[in-house]
């Protein structure tokens, strides 16, 4: 990807990070977005030599999408590449789950993919360019206590699909990948609701363990690049056969 620009959000960790790396080893410009300032820095001190832009927003206002995507194109003169990989996730009964929890996991998980890609589709579509999107194994099967994540996730799929079909004539490629669980924030901070039967969540957890990280953003990376042009409209499930059956 050498002498080709790309904006990650989620980038101060996790997943997001191990994007952004893999960008950078394969030779792009990258800028770096996420919420959290001190993990972006983090970030770009792992960059080395690497041509980044660090720009810390709270991607779940339009506003904000609008402006990381302005920022990245205002530096790099070009984008080619956008990366929604920003996400979170509350466990909650679905009967007590607190509306401000519903409302910001579909902005940053939904809303914010939606927005930053429409600001940065004209940029794209000039660059025979590619979004990716982050999905999960939570697109596919319900899983307890999950329903706002379930909800949103299963919209990043079908937003994938339906702009991929609006696209399909258009210099641009857009596909997803659907991750099962890693060692990232999420799985760390992971805390179900007191009362809950683990016995549902194992049903979504998988025999197999944890998905490397690298592993997803190699994939990622794939996609962004040349070496991706045969996928479109395609969601790839990386989730060690959680969703087999």
């Amino acid at each position: 990807m050498t002498g080709k620009a790309a904006l990650v959000t989620g980038a101060a960790s996790g997943l997001g990070r191990a994007t952004a790396l893999k960008l950078a080893e394969a030779g792009a410009r990258v800028c770096i977005v996420d919420v959290n300032a001190d993990g972006l820095a983090e970030t770009a001190a792992q960059m080395s030599g690497a041509d980044v832009l660090v720009h810390p927003a709270d991607l779940s206002g339009s506003a904000a999408c609008k402006g990381a995507v302005a920022a990245a194109v205002a530096q790099f003169g070009r984008l080619d590449a956008l990366c929604n990989v920003a996400g979170l996730i509350y466990f909650a009964n679905s009967h007590e789950m607190p509306e401000e929890q519903w409302n910001r996991t579909i902005a940053v998980n939904l809303s914010a993919a939606f927005m930053l890609s429409q600001a940065a589709i004209p940029h794209l579509l000039e660059a025979n360019g590619t979004i990716v999107n982050v999905a999960s194994s939570a697109a596919f099967i319900g899983e307890a206590y999950a329903a706002a994540y379930c909800a949103s996730k299963w919209g990043v799929l079908g937003m994938t699909k339906a702009m991929a079909m609006e696209y399909t004539k258009k210099p641009i490629r857009i596909n997803a990948v659907a991750p099962g669980g890693m060692m990232t924030n999420i799985s760390v901070n992971f805390q179900p609701p007191e009362d809950c039967d683990f016995e549902l969540i194992k049903r979504f957890s998988g025999m197999r363990g944890t998905v490397e990280v690298d592993d997803v953003a190699d994939m990622i990376a794939l996609l962004s690049s040349d070496a991706g042009r045969g996928y479109h409209g395609a969601c790839i499930n990386l989730d060690a056969g959680i969703t087999a059956g």
